[in-house]
């Protein structure tokens, strides 16, 4: 059954638990599909996931590398090295940019094929999967560079803020604190709606077949008043996957490194946890494609109230 013609996905929807139930009902009546064939193409993305967390940290001079850079960088802004917020904001960056740089390979093969596998089948489309393929492909490119961009563009404004601290001599530590608080909720709001953004923007690369900077207009103007919704569909889901990381760190790497099993159980029970992982992986992408099309039945309603906008963005796909 269609995904545009299935009963469970009610326009009455922008409701958070509404959208978890239909993606869950969507997920049953294809299981065997997505459990098979998208799960498995997702499978080697969600191992190199997994493998990055544990290897970077010990393995790779990767991580110490880019610490050093943005450690100076931070240096050069007038930070002071001794600053537990920036500390941790270098941290988390270079873990993050450590393991977008080795997952990349598998995130624009198998990661944009499981994708275009699930698209295809609540869509019925007729395609297949390397024509949806070419699409999502510079979608993904761009929500890279969007992802970059949220990241230096929330990085810029704490550097502004807390210089702006300093010039007001407002160092107390109470104060500093509590900008620090400030900044890292600004920080996680920020980068948590542009990965909405980017989820969506791939999906609607998938459906409509629009690639690019284009799908991540659309996107945009989808999630206008929707954003809430968004994040509490994506609170879930990276729970889960965060239960899945510790999960993977308790029962792999610790006693990987420790020598208290068996290598073949380890290695055994490490590809089912990461096939538990691309289980996720489908379902977020199950995720967001109930919420793409609650989105699209509310526009039709906020054309009568905004038309103005809808109209700049049929404007805007005649240039693009």
């Amino acid at each position: 059954m269609s995904m545009e013609h299935n009963p469970a996905v009610s326009p009455m929807a922008l409701s958070s638990s509404r959208i978890i139930r239909s993606s869950v009902h969507m997920f049953l009546q294809h299981y065997q599909y997505f459990t098979t064939v998208s799960a498995l193409l997702a499978l080697p993305f969600a191992l190199s996931i997994l493998l990055s967390q544990a290897l970077v940290p010990r393995a790779l001079p990767l991580l110490p590398t880019i610490y050093a850079r943005l450690h100076a960088l931070f240096d050069a802004a007038g930070f002071r090295p001794s600053s537990d917020f920036f500390t941790l904001v270098n941290l988390k960056l270079s873990q993050t940019i450590s393991t977008s740089i080795i997952t990349l390979p598998f995130a624009l093969s198998f990661l944009l094929l499981a994708k275009a596998s699930v698209i295809r089948t609540l869509n019925h489309h007729k395609q297949t999967l390397h024509s949806l393929y070419n699409p999502l492909l510079l979608t993904h490119i761009c929500n890279y560079l969007l992802i970059i961009s949220a990241n230096a563009t929330s990085v810029s404004l704490l550097f502004l803020g807390f210089n702006c601290l300093e010039g007001l001599n407002m160092p107390s530590p109470k104060w500093v604190l509590f900008f620090s608080a400030l900044g890292a909720v600004f920080y996680s709001i920020l980068l948590a709606n542009a990965l909405v953004i980017c989820n969506l923007a791939s999906v609607i690369s998938g459906v409509e077949r629009t690639g690019g900077l284009m799908a991540i207009l659309k996107a945009c103007v989808l999630m206008r008043g929707r954003a809430s919704t968004a994040l509490a569909l994506a609170v879930p889901l990276n729970l889960g996957l965060a239960a899945i990381e510790a999960l993977f760190h308790y029962r792999i790497v610790r006693p990987y490194y420790h020598a208290e099993r068996p290598f073949s159980v380890i290695v055994y029970e490490g590809i089912f946890i990461a096939y538990l992982c691309s289980i996720f992986v489908v379902f977020d992408v199950i995720l967001s494609c109930i919420f793409y099309r609650s989105c699209k039945e509310a526009v039709q309603i906020d054309e009568e109230e905004f038309p103005s906008d809808i109209g700049k963005l049929r404007t805007l796909e005649g240039y693009v």
